[in-house]
């Protein structure tokens, strides 16, 4: 009897087997093999069978997790939870417990089919089960009853090879896959079922059984030495049983074991094995994981291009490349199905869910691209942004995502065209975003009748219009008397305050770049100042009880917007708030998501509006102070032809421009470079590491080029490269690719330029004196009667946005290199409350938007 009892324990030690295996694992810090068992409604058998499962796995150090959709679940529903689990790369094995247990009708066959093969741990896939009737017993998962039966007569020490068996059943679980694993195992196999004629005189060296009948085989049928496999489960009559039945399986079991040489009682032989080969096949598929995948590694198809020489235009080369699916694309950068909402083959928006499902991953590096003061055909700073991306992306096979803001409308129909960056690195295909701007938002005020509407004679207060009456001192709803209705419609407003659309267009982006959730922007909103009352005080889109409605209608807006380079590099393109009154750089979302998304050996290239001295300095006191990001290090892009004009070069005007670019003048450009040296301290000012990015032109020669670079290094920076990404794309980032690597290992002592809490004077004396490089400011009367103004209404504590010229550091477009002893005119400020920045206008400002 030992003989016939000793398979009861077989399941044991395949489970601690897979315990050892599982602890091998630990090499790959953080991974464990993962299980999801899905089941609809709540049978007590389903139940307790996903216990028996539940608790092995936690044995053998499996993470496993039940899913338990409600009886009234449809069958979309069902696939939807089976389409992201099959996305997420942390479960290894998916099982759907069966029956479906649901009052809605189920196609049992489509929903087993739509777990992905390679997680069908039950083995029950027609892909898994066309793969095993085929023979191809290594490259598919086996079912676990039948497989179970497979290792118990392996545990017998009967080889299989040349033995008659029998399988008596032909069900998908057990009877024809047991037939197909002892076929392709060499033994000769007949398959009986309920019409065989002369079942009792199959004659078998093995006898697996799973016909679902109690007791069915006596056990004069049993030849004499055979071993036996009873795969069922029944329930009979037994008066002496508590529940007044037991458990047997098909096999009469007291007379067949005086004729099997082994035999698997029932409960506790087939049953605790299948259990157990579940484990295995988990433990298997991630084995198999993680010989294909590198834990933290994205596995994406890049696209290196091969330039052609004369280069296309840019319309020409998005034409040409052809870009993949973008659902294929976040697939590839670990986004799931139910977090991607396409828009098209080639973009989508990316649900914010997708950050709070990866809030606790680590971060990557983080780069910021700015540039120096440039003409108004720009240096090429998005393109830089584009290319270093590329070349640590496609060309050093580092998980990196570019993150850049929208075309701002003075980019479409300037010089500049409605390209995001050129060459080749840029971000295609370009019809899908040239016009896909944020539509316009403007803001209605309504009458008391209309904003507080009569409801069976009583009036509907919203929260936020409570909040209105208790700022006014209004400690009722209603009734109200006429003064104080005449206050709450018309908010005592002094029109002479009122903000003009324009400026609240460009808060109300400003605050969608800004916003790290939806409630976040929702508060915003709310707090948005839209003019003053007589009293002083602000009155705000919460006042007219329009915030709601302006989330909602932004709510869709909030989420990053997924395209790719000419490579096949992933790029978020998100907000675009202007750079001059407004911080003018992607959104926080963008850089947040991307940052979790690469992980903690990959990076993230964003880009800052403009040069160092706005762009860059806005960037970190305004969007990193709200973020709470910290850059691990910054990138200047400079131009040579950029450089000669802040030494002298005439205005640059496109034919000039040309003429500058082929003539080599070292002591022009030298004279410039005292330019680029004081931009390189306004990076550092910061405490960053800085690099140079040269963005080289086909009329630069090669001493122009390491003038620059020698000079950038003799200024502080941590290094200086030539770049040609415009003409070879990633290829030609590859050495500043690889400065960033190096310069991102360096320890960073970020630090902001000023505190919020002092004065907003000494605020824009701060910025004007260190990035400018101005002797002083000088406030109007007007801008010191705002300033007044906003301390008393509580704003003064607020960081400063100064809208300045971009092409001279100082307010005059026309002083280039590094002009010196001026005073800084601030004119007018504005109170950019919701977006949480004071907007401090300069002389300049009307200049400045030309080039918008």
């Amino acid at each position: 009897y030992l003989r016939h009892f000793i398979l009861l324990f077989m399941s044991r030690l395949v489970k601690e087997q897979l315990k050892k295996e599982v602890a091998a694992m630990n090499q790959f810090p953080g991974f464990r093999p993962g299980l999801v068992v899905l089941q609809v409604g709540d049978r007590d058998d389903s139940n307790l069978y996903i216990s028996m499962k539940l608790k092995a796995a936690a044995e053998i150090g499996i993470n496993a997790n039940h899913i338990r959709l409600p009886e009234t679940a449809t069958e979309d529903e069902v696939l939807q939870r089976i389409v992201a689990v099959n996305e997420n790369p942390a479960v290894h094995g998916l099982i759907v417990q069966l029956p479906l247990d649901s009052i809605n009708p189920m196609n049992t066959e489509k929903v087993t089919n739509a777990v992905a093969p390679e997680k069908d741990v039950d083995g029950l896939t027609s892909i898994n089960a066309g793969k095993l009737s085929r023979g191809d017993l290594g490259d598919c998962f086996i079912p676990c009853t039948p497989n179970g039966c497979m290792e118990l007569i392996s545990q017998t020490g009967v080889s299989v090879m040349g033995k008659n068996a029998v399988v008596i059943g032909r069900s998908k679980i057990v009877g024809a896959p047991m037939h197909d694993l002892l076929l392709w195992n060499h033994a000769t196999v007949t398959t009986c079922h309920s019409k065989t004629l002369d079942l009792a005189e199959q004659v078998a060296d093995i006898l697996v059984v799973g016909a679902g009948r109690a007791e069915m085989v006596k056990g004069e049928w049993v030849k004499e030495g055979a071993v036996v496999i009873d795969c069922g489960i029944n329930h009979i009559p037994d008066s002496s049983k508590a529940s007044g039945k037991r458990v047997v399986g098909d096999v009469h079991y007291p007379s067949a074991i005086e004729r099997a040489g082994y035999i698997t009682p029932v409960p506790g032989g087939v049953g605790p094995m299948t259990v157990a080969m579940l484990m295995k096949n988990t433990v298997e598929s991630a084995k198999r994981f993680l010989q294909k995948y590198t834990p933290g590694k994205w596995n994406i198809e890049y696209t290196k291009k091969n330039p052609l020489e004369p280069q296309p235009s840019d319309a020409e080369i998005s034409c040409s490349c052809q870009s993949k699916p973008i659902g294929q694309l976040a697939r590839e950068v670990g986004l799931f199905s139910e977090e991607v909402e396409p828009y098209g083959r080639s973009r989508a928006k990316i649900r914010l869910d997708a950050l709070k499902r990866m809030e606790k991953q680590p971060d990557g590096k983080y780069v910021v691209v700015t540039g120096i003061t440039s003409t108004p055909l720009g240096e090429g700073k998005c393109t830089t942004t584009l290319g270093l991306a590329q070349a640590l992306g496609a060309h050093l096979n580092i998980n990196t995502f570019a993150c850049v803001q929208e075309p701002s409308p003075g980019s479409f129909f300037g010089a500049r065209g409605i390209a995001v960056g050129g060459g080749y690195s840029q971000i295609i295909p370009l019809e899908e975003f040239a016009f896909d701007m944020i539509s316009q938002v403007y803001i209605l005020q309504a009458l008391f009748d209309l904003l507080v509407p009569l409801k069976k004679g009583q009036r509907s207060v919203s929260p936020a219009q409570l909040n209105r009456l208790k700022k006014l001192g209004i400690e009722k709803s209603d009734p109200l008397t006429r003064t104080e209705i005449r206050r709450f419609v018309q908010l005592d407003i002094d029109p002479d305050t009122a903000t003009d659309s324009g400026s609240l267009e460009n808060e109300i982006m400003a605050i969608l770049s800004l916003s790290s959730s939806e409630e976040e922007m929702q508060q915003r909103l709310a707090k948005i100042v839209v003019a003053t009352n007589k009293s002083g005080d602000p009155v705000t889109t919460e006042d007219l009880d329009v915030s709601g409605p302006l989330a909602m209608l932004l709510k869709d807006a909030l989420k990053p917007v997924l395209m790719q380079t000419v490579e096949g590099t992933p790029v978020f393109l998100h907000t675009s708030p202007l750079a001059d009154i407004a911080q003018g750089s992607p959104s926080i979302l963008a850089d947040k998501l991307a940052l979790k998304m690469v992980g903690s050996g990959g990076f993230v290239v964003t880009e800052s509006g403009h040069g160092a001295d706005i762009g860059l300095e806005k960037f970190f006191n305004i969007k990193c102070r709200y973020s709470g990001l910290r850059p691990d290090v910054v990138v200047i892009v400079a131009t040579v032809h950029s450089l000669k004009m802040h030494g002298g070069a005439p205005p640059c005007e496109i034919f000039s421009l040309l003429y500058f670019s082929v003539m080599q003048n070292l002591k022009q450009l030298e004279r410039g470079c005292c330019h680029l040296k004081r931009q390189v301290e306004n990076a550092q000012a910061f405490g960053l590491p800085v690099i140079v990015a040269v963005n080289k032109f086909s009329g630069d020669t090669e001493a122009e080029l390491e003038l620059v670079c020698g000079q950038a290094r003799q200024a502080g920076a941590f290094d200086a490269v030539q770049c040609t990404n415009w003409s070879e794309g990633g290829a030609g980032a590859l050495a500043l690719a690889e400065a960033v690597q190096r310069a991102a290992k360096q320890p960073g002592q970020f630090s902001f330029l000023y505190d919020t809490q002092i004065p907003a004077a000494d605020k824009l004396r701060t910025v004007a004196q260190k990035m400018y490089g101005a002797k002083d400011i000088a406030l109007s009367p007007k801008s010191k009667e705002k300033l007044a103004l906003y301390t008393k209404q509580g704003f003064g504590n607020l960081p400063v946005c100064i809208a300045k010229t971009h092409l001279s550091l100082s307010n005059d477009p026309m002083l280039k290199g590094v002009p010196t002893n001026f005073m800084l005119p601030i004119t007018d400020i504005k109170a950019n409350v919701g977006a949480g920045f004071l907007c401090c206008l300069t002389e300049s400002v009307s200049f400045i938007l030309l080039y918008l």
